[in-house]
C-alpha cells in the first residue's frame, strides 16, 4: 500500500510492508519503535489532509497514546474507522471524542452486556491496596499489563511514594515515549538496581509474556496479578493461575459501545474485532443497518490474548 492510515501502534492495527504511514503525532515514535525504519508522517487531531479526493482527519479514540479514529469524507458520504477505543478518560491518551458520520466501523471486543466496567478510580485504588497488602506480607507485587497502553495507565495512577516501581524494559521504552509526549508518569527503576529486600516492597509492571521468564526469575515468591477486561469474567483469574485480577480495559464496555454507536449518528454500522455476529444481530434488532467486517486479525479474545484487553 502506498500510504497506510494507522489508528494506533498495537500489532493487529500496525504492520510492516507499506511504503508510507500516516498516524497521529504521538504515535510516530511508537510506530518506529515497533516497525523499525519506516516512512511515517504525523498528523494532529482535527487536522485535515486531502488524499485521492478524500478528506482525511484523525480524532481521539481514547484507547492508548496516539490512538485515533479516522474520518474519511468525500462529496457523497462520510465514514469513521474507529480502530480500538474507549469512552472513559484514562489520564494517558487524549479522551475519546465522538465524530458524526454516515458509516461507523466499530470494534466489539467486549460486545456483550456482561462487560460493564467499574469506575477506574476504584480499580486503581484496589491495585494500590493489593500492593500494600503484599508489602505487609513481604512479597513482591508482579502485575501483568500490556506494554503499550495498559502499563502506562496503571503507572499513571499508582501511589508513587508507596514503594519502588519497576518496569520491564519493553514497558519502559513505551514509558519514555509517553513522557516525551508530555504525559507525567512516576519514576521507575530497573530490577538490577534494587536489593532483594527492596524487591519485596516493589511493584513490578511487565507484559504477560515476561511473567514467567528469565527476566523475572530473580523475583522470589511474588503475588501475581493481571490487569485486563477479561478479569470481569468469573473463573478467568483461576484459569490464568494468578492471585488477583483487576478488570481494567482499554476497550469500550457494553454501555460505552452502544453510546458511541448512537453518538456517531450513523445508520450503517460495520462491526469488527470481537463478538461481531452477536453485536451485529443486536444492532439490526435496534433498527441499524449492521454487518460484520472480516479482518485478517480479530483482536483480543479470552482464548488468544486474555491479559491485553
Amino acid at each position: 500500500m502506498d500510504k497506510a492510515l494507522i489508528t494506533h501502534g498495537h500489532s493487529d492495527h500496525a504492520r510492516r510492508g507499506h511504503r508510507a504511514y500516516l498516524t497521529h503525532v504521538d504515535g510516530v515514535g511508537i510506530l518506529r519503535h515497533r516497525l523499525g525504519k519506516i516512512n511515517v508522517q504525523g498528523i494532529q487531531y482535527g487536522e485535515t489532509m486531502r488524499l485521492h479526493g478524500v478528506d482525511i482527519s484523525f480524532h481521539p479514540a481514547g484507547h492508548v497514546l496516539g490512538s485515533a479514529m479516522i474520518r474519511l469524507q468525500d462529496d457523497k458520504e462520510c465514514w469513521v474507522i474507529s480502530g480500538d477505543y474507549k469512552t472513559v478518560a484514562d489520564g494517558v491518551s487524549e479522551p475519546y471524542a465522538p465524530v458524526s458520520c454516515d458509516h461507523f466501523v466499530t470494534e466489539s471486543t467486549f460486545g456483550l452486556p456482561i462487560f460493564q466496567w467499574q469506575r477506574p478510580e476504584a480499580v486503581h485504588a484496589a491495585i494500590d491496596n493489593w500492593w500494600a497488602e503484599n508489602q505487609a506480607a513481604g512479597r513482591p507485587s508482579m502485575l501483568a499489563a500490556y506494554s503499550l497502553g495498559k502499563a502506562q495507565r496503571v503507572l499513571r495512577h499508582l501511589t508513587a511514594d508507596q514503594g519502588p516501581i519497576i518496569a520491564h524494559p519493553a514497558v519502559e521504552k513505551i514509558n519514555e515515549l509517553t513522557r516525551e509526549a508530555g504525559v507525567a508518569l512516576p519514576d521507575t527503576q530497573a530490577m538490577e538496581d534494587l536489593s532483594d529486600e527492596d524487591l519485596k516492597k516493589a511493584i513490578i509492571i511487565a507484559p504477560p509474556m515476561a511473567m514467567d521468564s528469565k527476566w523475572s526469575s530473580r523475583i522470589k515468591e511474588p503475588s501475581h496479578a493481571v490487569a485486563s477486561g477479561w478479569m470481569a469474567l468469573r473463573g478467568t483469574r483461576r484459569r490464568r493461575n494468578v492471585n488477583r485480577g483487576f478488570a481494567l480495559s482499554d476497550h469500550v464496555d457494553w454501555p460505552g459501545l452502544n453510546a458511541a454507536v448512537s453518538a456517531s449518528g450513523a445508520e450503517h454500522i460495520h462491526v469488527t474485532h470481537g463478538y461481531t455476529a452477536i453485536y451485529t444481530r443486536y444492532l439490526n434488532e435496534q433498527g441499524y443497518v449492521a454487518s460484520v467486517v472480516q479482518t485478517e486479525y480479530e483482536g483480543e479474545s479470552l482464548e488468544t490474548q486474555p491479559t491485553s484487553g
